[in-house]
């Protein structure tokens, strides 16, 4: 957000609280048999304000979904010692104090989290959301699939060093062909490709046509799944020493995993979810072949969400059980490059003093703090020495806005005052 703006934000700040957080519009959406037209979500208008506030934790009611199964009567009791953590103020960037609910109510969040431990310390929902509902978390899927591949790659199953196209041959002659794995992990790919979410005409866009996130126009209609959309991209100039985020490099990534280890992304999740003690399924969105969405698919409830973060926060130990690899979870939180992220100033805006790793935003200047953020306000920040873990579910209006690098502020200022 450029300086211009700050006076915008604070005057949203305001705006936002002076009306209710859970007001009238979440709960008339879907109500009736059917529901009146302006009420009704559907494929078409799910991602969009106010049916956002339904569609982000029904999804699987509107497209086809790939369930991760918990495992019946194995449930983690999570305990709980509520802290007053409402009125923890952080400094926004428009300059001005926030109070940590004043932030959630104007950003739109739907489910909040603060976990230390087992322990609950701060849950609260909004705009309808109760705590089984399994909320979309869009790009936070990325770091899932991040830290299955470095498993894979501490198994030896899948080589870094390896280029894509070793895996995957119909990747010849496409923009990841020659990419390696590690460049795929860390978003290092020259792609011809915009991440812009509110241009129809985009390449993030075309990604969600063949996904099926929304209907195809018919000028894109030749690609009927991500498996054809991702040999069609076309590469610009040479791969490595930056960071160009790409959602369709993480799906890239995700069919690399799927070829070396012959198991489909949900596969290898589910080893892991079954054994978390989670309260309810995890699902992936299918795209129209039949695909788990790995690059934005994956919903899971507020807690199952906790829960994995949980499990990094634990060197990958539940419960005396060594779920995912510690060397794994290693060559996460040592990072990257900071200077190669500093040299993307819409994300260095977003997060100051960060890398990116395996899908991960790893924060250099905050020891072993890990990130993953979604479009319209999804989060899952670790702080690893304090064993903090906090999850933000939201319908903000817009994919990205105004209020995303508070949310991070806000994070962070949380993890901060725990950690003392």
């Amino acid at each position: 957000m450029s300086q211009n703006h700050l006076p915008l934000l604070a005057s949203l700040y305001v705006e936002a609280n002076e009306s209710s957080a859970d007001g009238p519009v979440a709960s008339s959406l879907m109500q009736g048999f059917p529901a009146e037209p302006e009420h009704r979500v559907t494929w078409s208008n799910w991602m969009s304000p106010p049916f956002n506030q339904w569609g982000f934790r029904n999804l699987a009611r509107l497209r086809p979904s790939i369930d991760v199964q918990a495992n019946p009567g194995t449930t983690g009791v999570l305990k709980e010692a509520p802290l007053a953590l409402d009125e923890l103020s952080f400094v926004s960037e428009c300059g001005l104090g926030i109070s940590v609910i004043d932030h959630l109510v104007a950003s739109h969040t739907d489910a909040f989290l603060v976990m230390q431990g087992d322990t609950v310390l701060f849950e609260r929902y909004f705009n309808g959301q109760q705590r089984r509902d399994r909320h979309v978390m869009f790009s936070v899927t990325k770091s899932l699939i991040g830290t299955l591949g470095e498993q894979l790659v501490c198994e030896g199953t899948l080589d870094p060093a390896l280029p894509a196209v070793h895996y995957v041959p119909e990747l010849l002659g496409g923009a990841f062909a020659d990419a390696s794995v590690r460049q795929l992990f860390d978003m290092a790919v020259g792609i011809e490709y915009s991440e812009v979410y509110d241009d129809p005409n985009s390449e993030s866009s075309q990604y969600g046509y063949a996904c099926g996130f929304q209907p195809t126009p018919p000028q894109y209609a030749q690609f009927e799944s991500l498996y054809q959309y991702l040999p069609s991209l076309r590469k610009r100039g040479e791969h490595g020493g930056f960071f160009h985020y790409v959602t369709a490099t993480t799906e890239a990534l995700a069919w690399v995993m799927e070829r070396a280890s012959g198991k489909s992304c949900d596969q290898l999740l589910q080893g892991i979810w079954s054994q978390l003690g989670c309260e309810r399924d995890g699902y992936f969105m299918a795209d129209p072949w039949g695909r788990g969405v790995a690059g934005a698919g994956f919903s899971a409830t507020l807690r199952d969400m906790a829960r994995f973060g949980r499990l990094l926060a634990n060197e990958g130990r539940q419960d005396g059980r060594q779920l995912l690899s510690s060397e794994a979870i290693a060559c996460i939180v040592d990072g990257s490059d900071p200077a190669i992220y500093a040299a993307n100033p819409e994300f260095s805006r977003w997060t100051p003093g960060a890398s990116y790793r395996s899908q991960w935003y790893v924060f250099n200047d905050h020891s072993q703090a890990l990130m993953a953020g979604g479009i319209h306000g999804q989060y899952l920040f670790i702080d690893k020495p304090s064993g903090v873990v906090i999850v933000k579910q939201s319908s903000l209006p817009d994919a990205v806005g105004p209020f995303d690098a508070d949310s991070v502020r806000m994070l962070r200022a949380i993890a901060g005052h725990l950690s003392r």
